[in-house]
Formats: structure tokens, C-alpha cells, sequence
């Protein structure tokens, strides 16, 4: 007999729904994709994950910390993929007043979305701003970048520094992409 693993994590309850998608079908989907069974508690947000694979254990957990931080669960699931990761960012680290926190959220984001998106472009990624974190999905070498730019911007750095040095790494990773397939 097989040992059983379990996982027991809180989202926010705005975020079970999604969670669950509309009858059932994201849940489903993510019990079928890795093996685990997901029990979710609707009124307190707490996700139950159980299964016998503790590395899909793992994977799952981060699918459903990702959806819990804003993802859509078509992005949060790209992280059963092996080569993915999902890293996410404490802005109250970096804020002492709510006042802050609204400002250095704007600053992620940008003027509508251009800094956000121009990170995401930079760094192929996906960066969800929620609540009071900032969530990052991407290949495991491409997320680093991407968490260094937003600590850079939340840091106060000027926005055209950051992205001079994004596209910098960028050629950087190109070239050194390019050298390994040599």
C-alpha cells in the first residue's frame, strides 16, 4: 500500500471559486493532471491536497498557491510542467503605509499595465499583482530576472534602468541559448 501525502494551505476565499471553475471543471482538471485529490473548504479557503506522488503533491500546491495570488488557472497550471516555477514577492516588505503599498503596487503595474507587461515581454513570464504580493510564473531561468526587476522597481529604481537591464539579460540568455545548441 502506497503512503498518502497531504497538504493543507488557506487562499483567499474570493479566490475558491476560481479555484473550482465553473461546475467543477478547474478542480477536475488539476485532479486529473496530477493524480491528487483536492478538498476545499468554500467558507474558511482552506485547500486540502492529498495524493501518493509527493512531487505532484508539490506541483499542485504551487497550481493552487498561484490561483489563490490572482493567476488565472490557464497560467497557474503551466507549473506541472517541469520547467516551470512560481515565485512570489511581499510588497509590505518594501511599504510602510497602505499609502506605500498603493504606490509601489502602481509602480509594478505601470500606466495602464505598460510595466507589467513590459516585464513580462522582457522576461517571459507572467506577473499577477494581488492583494499585497506579486506572483511570478515562468521557466525557472527566466523567473530570477523577473523577480529582480520588481525588488529593482519596488527598491525605487527608475522604470527606463530596469528595463535597459531586462533586455541586457535578455540578449545575455539569447546568446547563451544560441551557444548551447552550438
Amino acid at each position: 500500500m502506497e503512503e498518502e501525502f497531504a497538504y493543507e494551505l488557506k487562499i483567499p476565499k474570493e479566490r475558491v471559486a476560481v479555484l473550482i471553475g465553473k461546475e467543477g471543471e478547474v478542480k477536475k482538471h488539476i485532479e486529473s493532471e496530477t493524480g491528487v485529490t483536492l478538498n476545499i473548504d468554500s467558507e474558511e479557503g482552506e485547500i486540502v491536497i492529498k495524493g501518493t506522488d509527493a512531487l505532484k503533491l508539490y506541483s499542485t500546491q504551487d497550481v493552487v498557491k498561484a490561483i489563490g495570488r490572482g493567476f488565472n488557472p490557464e497560467f497557474a497550471l503551466l507549473m506541472l510542467k517541469p520547467d516551470f516555477t512560481f515565485d512570489m514577492i511581499d510588497i509590505t516588505e518594501y511599504s510602510r503605509t497602505k499609502n506605500d503599498l498603493l504606490r509601489l503596487k502602481g509602480r509594478i503595474i505601470g500606466a495602464e499595465g505598460k510595466s507589467r507587461r513590459t516585464i513580462e515581454e522582457l522576461t517571459e513570464t507572467n506577473i499577477c499583482v494581488y492583494g499585497k504580493t506579486v506572483g511570478i510564473i515562468g521557466e525557472v531561468s527566466r523567473v530570477p530576472s523577473a523577480r529582480r526587476a520588481i525588488e529593482s522597481l519596488l527598491s525605487g529604481s527608475p522604470h527606463a534602468n530596469v528595463y535597459h537591464w531586462l533586455e541586457k539579460q535578455r540578449r545575455d540568455l539569447k546568446r547563451d541559448e544560441i551557444a548551447g545548441k552550438n
